[in-house]
């Protein structure tokens, strides 16, 4: 199994090759953004955008400051931004938001970062396995466009962006949410369609 820290040194490059205008990553990536897309209630050109500011996150804080692109995570729709994550030095979680809001593009930051000692191996195995976990229950719910939703799991507190097509779908996302063992809370930064 490869480390979570070697898998961030293969994505670096690879991200940083489609932030500098190569040809041949900005079409995978333009083309895999287009097939999440279609599925997606989000349009084309909004998947599109979003992938373009998740590679400028990802360049700005590898070149801020490594430590921060390892502890923190970005999950981008519809220029909305969810960073979360563990860090040890408030100043990392201020870092971030500045880094974010540079970026074109960039509508909203929810700034979901922990400030705290917690997070090793053990921590992060767990959260791993519950990301797993609801990502399943999405997938197999066929009520749910599980395709709609991000999750990512900090501590054991899942925190969900996407769209949902209405508030009953949501609501049986969150239920799935909390049904899982060893959650503490639930924080739903997901936008209902048609809602304001």
């Amino acid at each position: 199994m490869i480390s979570r820290s070697a898998l961030i040194s293969c994505l670096i490059p690879l991200a940083l090759l489609a932030v500098s205008g190569c040809a041949p990553s900005a079409i995978v990536g333009g083309g895999a953004s287009v097939g999440v897309a279609v599925a997606q209630e989000r349009t084309i050109g909004d998947a599109i955008d979003d992938s373009i500011i998740a590679s400028q996150i990802v360049s700005n804080f590898y070149q801020f400051d490594i430590e921060l692109l390892q502890k923190v995570s970005a999950e981008v729709v519809e220029g909305r931004v969810l960073l979360t994550g563990s860090v040890t030095k408030p100043q990392h979680r201020v870092d971030a938001v500045r880094l974010t809001w540079t970026i074109d593009g960039v509508t909203e930051v929810l700034n979901e970062i922990q400030v705290t000692d917690r997070g090793g191996l053990v921590d992060f195995a767990l959260d791993t396995w519950i990301s797993t976990q609801l990502r399943a229950k999405l997938l197999f719910d066929k009520d749910i466009r599980a395709i709609n939703y991000n999750v990512e799991t900090v501590n054991g507190v899942i925190y969900m962006i996407g769209i949902a097509r209405g508030e009953h779908e949501l609501e049986r996302v969150v239920n799935h949410a909390r049904t899982i063992e060893n959650v503490q809370k639930v924080i739903s930064h997901v936008r209902v369609l048609g809602a304001s």
